[in-house]
C-alpha cells in the first residue's frame, strides 16, 4: 500500500485519461481499418478536410506532432493516393500537403465513423460537447503552465 493516498492509480487523472483515450482510439482504429486508415491517417485527413493545402509545418503543429513523426504519415497518405506534397515554386524547402479528389471523397465514410463512435462513448450531446471543452482548457492550462516553467527556468538560469 503506497504511503500517499495520491499515489493510488485509481486517484491518477494522467491513468483515467490514458484509459479513456485507449478505449476512444481503439474504437476508432477498427472502424478506421474498414476504410484502410490508421488513427494517425484519420487525424491528418480531419485536419485537412478543414483546411487543405497547409505547410507540412502548419500541419504538424496542429496535430501537436514534429515533422518528422508527420513526414511518413504523409508519405503513406501520399502512396495511397489520398493527398499530394506540392514543392512552393519560389522556395523548394516549402511543401504544402494537398487533398487529392480521392481524399476529398473519404469525408462522408468518415464522418459515418466518428459519429458511430460518438454515439459508442454514451454521453449525451451536452456531455460531450462539456467534456471535450474541458480537456481542450486542461491542454490550454497545461501548455500555458509549461510555457511558464521554461520561462522562468531561462530567467533563473541568467
Amino acid at each position: 500500500m503506497p504511503r500517499h493516498n495520491n499515489l493510488l492509480l485509481s486517484h491518477q487523472l494522467c491513468f483515467a485519461l490514458y484509459t479513456a483515450t485507449n478505449s476512444v482510439v481503439r474504437a476508432y482504429r477498427r472502424r478506421l481499418a474498414d476504410v484502410g486508415l490508421t488513427y494517425t491517417q484519420y487525424l491528418v485527413l480531419l485536419a485537412l478536410w478543414e483546411r487543405d493545402g497547409v505547410a507540412l509545418k502548419s500541419l504538424a503543429e496542429r496535430l501537436s506532432l514534429d515533422s518528422a513523426s508527420l513526414t511518413p504519415v504523409i508519405k503513406r497518405l501520399e502512396k495511397m493516393g489520398l493527398l499530394r506534397r506540392d514543392r512552393s515554386s519560389t522556395d523548394e524547402r516549402r511543401i504544402s500537403i494537398v487533398l487529392t479528389a480521392q481524399g476529398q471523397s473519404l469525408q462522408d465514410e468518415v464522418a459515418a465513423i466518428q459519429h458511430a463512435v460518438e454515439c459508442q462513448t454514451g454521453l449525451s450531446e451536452e456531455a460531450f460537447l462539456t467534456l471535450r471543452g474541458s480537456l481542450e482548457q486542461l491542454t490550454r492550462t497545461m501548455n500555458d503552465n509549461d510555457d511558464e516553467e521554461a520561462t522562468a527556468r531561462v530567467v533563473g538560469a541568467s
